[in-house]
């Protein structure tokens, strides 16, 4: 396989890519010739884009030899082994490492100037090349980006040489190559046109993307839910003019993958999005406190208004499992009680059965969303929406189980829930 240039290579390496799109990833490019691959990744996925700025620490009298590796944030990586069987001291490793970390910074601010680093925790990160010839760095890149918290880390090139690939394909979570061509000795020899890639160049492609995605940017917010504060992530309302709550299940958080997916979704659509924890640390040590709907309802509650507090603008909820029963109970409460209340529902793979005796009180419109496959909850979804009084659909995705894993599965979540906001939220809005 030829590639025309790096554009080329990254247009044909996000057709590959495409299936990770729903899982809202961050797209990290390794300067320099990465850089300009990873942009057009990224702009093809819809995908957020930040540069991973590395360094590999070289033993003194070997410095092609790494013993470890270093990255923005403090990440620290060490290959115990690598040190004593080279015979590094710890003055040598304290040199070595202040070195490297001068130029990182160096490198970092040139590239990224005054913008801060992407936050990788509990995302899904693909870590882009233009081509893998040793692995080396490529590694260090995927190691530093999992100490920094991504839940996957996914690499990604056009080409590498056999050898490399199959040593890389069991350190990383998945390895994208369209490309791993016998006779390989160099990247370059498989592209028409590799000229070197400027910092002029990668500082332009950085900045661009971050131009055309800042509004869009979530932020991170205490959000005050009676007595307690809890962690969320708030991406502003764009031009649909509303906000969704997201109110996760048992067992999962505002880094849930799956409604993150859900979210970068709506975020495209204009809508806005909150996605926080609905307990706190402590109280998520106590099972029981997951099943407690009466208080997930009430926090619930609390956090729409506080959402309408800080924005005048019509909000819904998106509720998955326990959090969709939450979700409806609060819509009873709040649509009553207190001003705009929730302006609509959707449920993906919810138990609205536990919101219990007041779904006839819901006045919200409210979407359920339940896989063919997932049975169980199916039947208890159909009890509940026939206890429905407000506008309901229950719409059944094909061949989906309960986590929506199946290919295409969240994506049809994803537009149903778009559909379901927008037509409801913004006719309010407007």
């Amino acid at each position: 396989m030829l590639f025309a240039d790096r554009a080329d290579a990254g247009q044909r390496l996000a057709e590959a890519l495409h299936p990770l799109a729903a899982s809202d990833p961050v797209v990290l490019g390794l300067p320099r010739g990465g850089v300009p691959v990873a942009f057009r990744v990224a702009g093809e996925l819809g995908a957020s884009l930040d540069v991973i700025v590395v360094r590999k620490l070289g033993v003194p009298y070997h410095p092609e030899l790494g013993f470890g590796a270093i990255g923005e944030g403090g990440v620290r990586v060490i290959s115990e082994d690598i040190v004593r069987r080279g015979r590094v001291s710890e003055a040598d490793i304290a040199a070595v490492e202040r070195a490297e970390e001068a130029e990182l910074v160096r490198r970092a601010r040139t590239f990224r100037g005054d913008r801060p680093r992407i936050p990788l925790a509990g995302r899904t990160v693909i870590v882009v090349d233009d081509g893998i010839a040793t692995g080396a760095t490529a590694l260090a890149a995927c190691t530093v980006a999992r100490a920094q918290g991504a839940a996957r880390v996914v690499l990604a090139v056009p080409v590498a040489s056999p050898d490399a690939a199959e040593r890389l394909r069991g350190q990383v979570d998945e390895l994208v190559c369209l490309s791993t061509p016998y006779g390989f000795s160099a990247v370059g020899e498989w592209y028409r046109d590799f000229g070197q890639t400027p910092d002029e160049e990668v500082v332009s492609l950085l900045a661009g993307a971050a131009s055309a995605e800042a509004p869009r940017t979530p932020v991170e917010v205490a959000v005050e839910a009676g007595d307690v504060i809890l962690p969320g992530e708030l991406t502003e309302a764009g031009d649909a003019g509303a906000v969704v709550v997201f109110a996760h299940g048992s067992g999962s958080s505002r880094h849930s993958p799956r409604n993150r997916s859900v979210a970068a979704a709506l975020n495209r659509a204009g809508l806005g999005t909150l996605l926080f924890d609905l307990l706190t640390p402590a109280e998520e040590a106590d099972r029981a406190n997951v099943f407690d709907i009466t208080t997930l309802a009430g926090r619930l509650a609390d956090v729409t208004d506080w959402v309408q507090r800080r924005t005048p603008v019509p909000v819904g909820v998106f509720g998955a499992s326990t959090g969709a029963a939450a979700a409806l109970r609060a819509a009873a409460a709040v649509g009553t009680q207190r001003g705009e209340g929730i302006g609509a529902v959707v449920s993906r793979g919810g138990r609205p059965d536990l919101a219990g005796d007041c779904l006839g009180d819901v006045r919200a419109p409210t979407l359920l969303i339940v896989g063919g496959d997932d049975t169980r909850v199916l039947e208890l979804n159909r009890q509940a929406q026939a206890q429905l009084h407000c506008e309901n659909r229950l719409d059944v995705v094909a061949g989906a189980t309960h986590l929506f894993e199946e290919p295409g599965a969240l994506d049809e979540v994803a537009e149903l829930a778009r559909e379901w906001f927008t037509g409801h939220l913004i006719a309010r809005s407007s």
